[in-house]
């Protein structure tokens, strides 16, 4: 086998980002984890110790080190424009989680970054990077059931009884269900029809007093072409999707009677929401339990939701381990299981989408101009919601018409 070069990675936002991103580095022999920074003097020494990496206080420092190539953006929400501004200005690729951005003011801020120092940036960490999604592109693209008609897009998870620091509680600073989660669903939708979202009409929902953020958005999506996409997501946490496919569970991020000890515990103040949050960042006593477990599981909505294609002679669903693919012929499921050795496959697929274009001059497909277009639909339902109006949009772009050649792309029988 021929070894690749490795890229010098660092990562900055080495907490709860960190624990969840980390597994699929350690896994990837073409990543080499170099540095990492963070604010929080015990991530960055649990960071240092089990990487044998360097760890920076700050976003400045790390990227100073000649010897980091790119740069996982995974602080706060506020920070990305910021964050990733600096790394481009340091000649750092980037891979900047979502949302891109706050605002369209800071995506164009970050794009004209990247521009002027010639580095590359990948609007990363949404579920459309998924072997199942990128399948479904593949199935509606071959035309095999013909054109893509309508999606359905629909999740009920426990994000909002997850714990919070004082900055994800404010919208104004990038909190709440639609800047969160959105992103996972308006990304699917968007590669799978196509990218060009003509306009939105959308309302939220906010109506925890324990949460001053939305915890409920639901949104009527039209494409250019005329095709429809209705998006839902209630992290309320009282009814899971999952119990919705047979072999589901009710528990999520957390087993029934965990929330409702959760919830009597906001309400009555007594949460210990910093405890609770450090136990899930990197060395957190929770960490290895959310986010280290081996990929075994069947498929289960998570905070993606429940995503129906319909086409013209068929409609498109997930499986426990792939695809159900409904058309004349009867019900056909296609097996997308993952290869153990090769870590979480989205998160592998983010990486290696930058590895190559980095190291191969291979083109981007989720670039950032990609993720303003997603951020601008996620804007719009929550000014559609203010305004009780339709909103249309001027950001978008087409889903790449060589999208299915990308070198991270499930070759699966369609």
């Amino acid at each position: 086998m021929t070894t690749r070069k490795p890229l010098r990675m660092g990562m900055v936002g080495i907490g709860v980002g960190g624990a969840e991103m980390l597994p699929p580095m350690e896994a990837m022999p073409e990543i080499d984890l170099v540095a990492g920074a963070d604010i929080n003097p015990r991530v960055r020494e649990a960071f240092a110790t089990r990487y044998e990496a360097k760890a920076y206080a700050s976003i400045e420092e790390l990227c100073a080190d000649p010897d980091v190539d790119a740069v996982w953006v995974s602080t706060p929400n506020r920070f990305h424009a910021e964050h990733t501004i600096i790394a481009a200005n340091h000649g750092k690729h980037v891979v900047v989680e979502k949302p891109m951005a706050l605002n369209l003011k800071e995506a164009e801020a970050m794009l004209e970054a990247v521009e002027k120092n010639g580095v590359k940036m990948v609007a990363g960490h949404t579920r459309s990077f998924t072997p199942p999604i990128r399948t479904m592109w593949r199935i509606i693209n071959s035309g095999r059931i013909g054109q893509i008609r309508a999606m359905t897009v629909f999740a009920y998870s426990d994000w909002m009884l997850r714990p919070r620091t004082a900055d994800e509680l404010d919208i104004n600073q990038g909190g709440g269900i639609p800047y969160r989660q959105g992103p996972h669903q308006i990304d699917t939708i968007r590669v799978l029809g196509g990218g060009l979202v003509r306009s939105v009409r959308g309302m939220v929902g906010q109506w925890m007093p324990e949460r001053p953020i939305p915890g409920y958005y639901s949104a009527y999506l039209e494409f250019e072409d005329g095709t429809p996409a209705t998006v839902v997501h209630n992290g309320y946490g009282y009814f899971l999707a999952s119990e919705l496919v047979p072999w589901g569970t009710d528990t999520q991020r957390y087993t029934p009677e965990e929330r409702v000890r959760i919830r009597k515990q906001m309400q009555r103040g007594e949460r210990d929401e910093e405890a609770d949050k450090d136990g899930i960042r990197i060395g957190g006593s929770k960490e290895r339990e959310i986010f280290r477990q081996e990929n075994v599981e069947k498929w289960v909505p998570e905070d993606l939701g429940i995503v129906i294609v319909s086409c013209e002679r068929g409609d498109i669903r997930h499986s426990p381990s792939g695809l159900y693919v409904y058309d004349d012929e009867g019900k056909h499921e296609i097996d997308l299981t993952p290869d153990r050795d090769m870590g979480p496959a989205a998160r592998r697929a983010e990486l290696e989408e930058l590895y190559d274009a980095v190291m191969e001059g291979a083109p981007i497909y989720h670039t950032g101009q990609w993720g303003m277009a997603t951020l601008e639909v996620c804007l719009a339902i929550m000014e559609s919601a203010r305004e009780h109006k339709e909103i249309m949009l001027t950001h978008q772009i087409p889903t790449p018409a060589n999208y299915g050649d990308a070198k991270t792309f499930v070759k699966s029988p369609v």
